[in-house]
């Protein structure tokens, strides 16, 4: 109870606002406030050139058939550990994903589509590009299979 009665005569009145309102008044530079003039016309504008220099710049998603990442330790879906069907491997995957669809490939070549992962997963788990192939046979030597 004291402290909230302490704490209010520290506090500002409305009275004391008002006045440093009225002192401050006149005290606004010119031209603050004021919006910034429009370039008069496209030639006098400055060309920029790109942020990043050709060799660092990726392609864009359009551009991009899929992507791909290595998947070392075993993967658990839905409390699964997942597996190949045809040779029941559980470990060493790359995980492929194009239009949409998220495909496991197992070390011996075996490839499966997998319905409990989203592409969002995959963004959240993939780490940023390191290369980019013009063919898939390209980027599975590039990951080691």
């Amino acid at each position: 109870m004291f402290h909230r009665i302490r704490r209010r005569a520290k506090e500002p009145s409305e009275r004391q606002f008002a006045e440093l309102y009225a002192r401050l008044q006149g005290q606004v530079p010119p031209g603050f406030g004021v919006p910034a003039p429009e370039p008069q016309s496209a030639e006098s504008a400055a060309v920029v050139d790109d942020f990043l220099p050709p060799e660092l710049r990726v392609p864009s998603h359009d551009q991009v058939e899929g992507k791909m990442m290595p998947w070392k330790q075993p993967l658990v879906l839905d409390g699964e550990m997942a597996a190949c069907a045809q040779c029941g491997a559980y470990r060493d995957w790359l995980i492929l994903s194009t239009r949409g669809e998220i495909w496991l490939r197992c070390r011996a070549g075996h490839q499966q589509q997998e319905t409990r992962i989203d592409t969002a997963w995959y963004n959240r788990h993939s780490g940023p590009a390191d290369a980019t192939h013009a063919t898939f046979e390209d980027c599975l030597r590039h990951l080691g299979h």
